[in-house]
């Protein structure tokens, strides 16, 4: 199930099966949803209703992305080992048995990251020898889909035009011919200059490549966080600044790009595996975590550095005025502003204080030592899936 958030409305899109990842296209009027009922399919947000199904793998679809400039055509990857190209411009098919229309691949690659035979042998038992494509991206130059798999740390890029071959790949350590510990790949971003790609690796790192320098391997990678499962995401933003990352210890982890030798900054506001990230595309800076506690949480970013930031919970308290003041105000030997709230600064106190032989002094508020170093929450989402609480948002 899938809950649109439009405060105080809320739209539910009803999916029979489990929800791995979504895409807004066409103006943010449709979304695509990959499931693990094998297909893709396409939403009307304003009706809710299906508009088509995207049929033809063979497991659960994880990853999906639309092409930069033309959101008719998409891309797929699935557990089955494939990746399939559609285009919702081709006629549908006959229907299903819910009236929902299909439409089949115009093109598709098996096996993108099948591991070779002895790997299979060795780690038949593990996850990690699954043949199962990770995530898909269609890269800014329009052309180019890069593709990663759970069986190893290899990025592929094959070019849409021919797809016989592979244009290229690379993994962290593209010229050691030593015998490396294979480690999958749990998701890919891109910049919006399209010349930087993170890719976030089960050792529990975020590695950083240089699109136009693949055969270098990576720029340098960034670490801190536990990557434990293949639900946890990373993000580059989109002016290339930061990378965020989230984490099986329930925290997000955001670092300057241009700094890898400085210490991340920390997000601890959930309880459980922060698994989806992402930057705002409108607002610098803004980005959102959801975790498997139940909540998603916006964050503001007004900077990095080391400065301590207030939460919002810390309201500001103002003490009850004395019977002296009081009697002194009666008495016209003092007059009152017209609004404390606007003669407030910024730190809480007023321009024209009250004098008194009995002065009240305002309690001291200071940021907590957990607070230091953290990232201010500008909106905190909890149980979306309960329809009174989003009402009430």
């Amino acid at each position: 199930m899938i809950h649109l958030m439009d405060s105080p409305f809320e739209h539910v899109i009803k999916s029979f099966e489990k929800v791995f990842d979504v895409n807004w296209i066409k103006d943010d009027t449709q979304i695509l949803t990959a499931s693990g009922d094998q297909t893709v399919k396409v939403w009307d947000v304003q009706e809710q209703t299906c508009l088509g199904v995207l049929v033809g793998h063979l497991g659960s679809v994880k990853s999906i992305c639309s092409h930069p400039t033309n959101s008719d055509i998409l891309v797929s990857g699935s557990r089955d080992g494939s990746f399939r190209l559609c285009d919702l411009r081709c006629n549908f098919t006959v229907k299903n048995r819910r009236g929902e229309c299909s439409i089949s691949s115009i093109a598709d690659v098996k096996g993108a990251h099948d591991p070779s035979q002895a790997q299979r042998v060795r780690r038949c038992k593990s996850k990690g020898a699954s043949m199962s494509i990770t995530s898909v991206l269609w890269l800014k130059d329009q052309v180019s889909i890069a593709t990663s798999g759970a069986a190893d740390s290899v990025l592929k890029f094959w070019d849409t035009r021919n797809f016989k071959s592979i244009v290229t790949q690379t993994c962290p350590q593209p010229q050691s011919t030593e015998k490396q510990r294979l480690h999958g790949i749990s998701s890919l971003s891109q910049d919006d200059s399209g010349v930087l790609l993170s890719a976030s690796r089960m050792d529990s790192r975020v590695y950083l490549y240089n699109i136009l320098q693949l055969e270098k391997g990576p720029l340098r990678y960034f670490g801190g966080g536990r990557i434990d499962s293949f639900f946890v995401k990373a993000a580059i933003s989109p002016d290339a600044s930061n990378i965020v990352c989230g984490s099986s210890n329930g925290k997000a982890y955001v670092w300057q790009v241009n700094k890898p030798q400085v210490e991340p900054t920390i997000l601890k506001s959930h309880f459980e595996e922060i698994t989806a990230v992402d930057w705002s595309r409108s607002d610098h800076g803004k980005l959102v975590t959801a975790s498997d506690d139940f909540t998603i949480r916006i964050w503001n970013k007004r900077n990095y550095a080391a400065t301590p930031v207030i939460p919002f919970a810390i309201r500001r308290r103002f003490m009850a005025m004395p019977k002296v003041e009081c009697k002194m105000l009666l008495n016209n030997e003092e007059i009152c502003p017209k609004s404390i709230d606007d003669d407030l600064l910024s730190d809480g106190t007023l321009h024209n204080p009250i004098k008194s032989v009995m002065p009240t002094t305002p309690p001291k508020i200071t940021t907590p030592e957990s607070h230091k170093n953290q990232l201010s929450i500008s909106q905190t989402i909890t149980n979306f899936h309960n329809p009174k609480i989003l009402t009430a948002l």
